[in-house]
């Protein structure tokens, strides 16, 4: 579609990196609960510090026209889904520090009943839920976007 000018070695070095991210997520989340978990775990969130404004830069600076991607009629819909893809890393992060107060919190739960630690994580999971909803809808309005292409 030409939205890219970037091919060959740039693509497959691209995909090893996001391969080697994805499993890095997966072996975070497998050792979730000990060291290990949280040493990857804050591994993937320093890679997603750098991910994050490098993608809205990229997409931003395109769409402005004249960064990296292609924005001319007809090509806009890849610098916005890169836009979108930049903006979920950074509700995955917030839920990511929802999640972890949620640890704690169970933990000061379990040692018996407390109001104001269940007030906390109500509003903690109300909060969480909500994002999580436009995480979703997100994700949704990236594939529509690829898969009809309107700009």
């Amino acid at each position: 579609w030409g939205v890219q000018p970037y091919g060959g070695v740039w693509l497959w070095v691209n995909w090893i990196f996001f391969g080697a991210w994805l499993a890095l997520c997966w072996a975070a989340f497998i050792h979730r609960e000990t060291d290990l978990g949280l040493k990857l775990t804050k591994m993937d969130e320093a890679i997603r510090y750098f991910v994050i404004p490098a993608l809205l830069i990229i997409s931003l600076w395109s769409l402005f026209g004249d960064g990296p991607l292609a924005a001319a009629t007809g090509q806009k819909w890849y610098s916005i889904k890169v836009l979108i893809f930049g903006l979920l890393l950074i509700i995955g992060l917030l839920l990511r520090f929802i999640m972890r107060e949620w640890t704690v919190l169970f933990r000061k739960l379990a040692e018996g009943p407390d109001t104001e630690v269940e007030e906390t994580l109500e509003k903690s999971i109300k909060f969480g839920r909500r994002l999580a909803y436009i995480y979703w809808i997100g994700i949704l309005t990236t594939a529509f976007f690829g898969a009809v292409k309107p700009f």
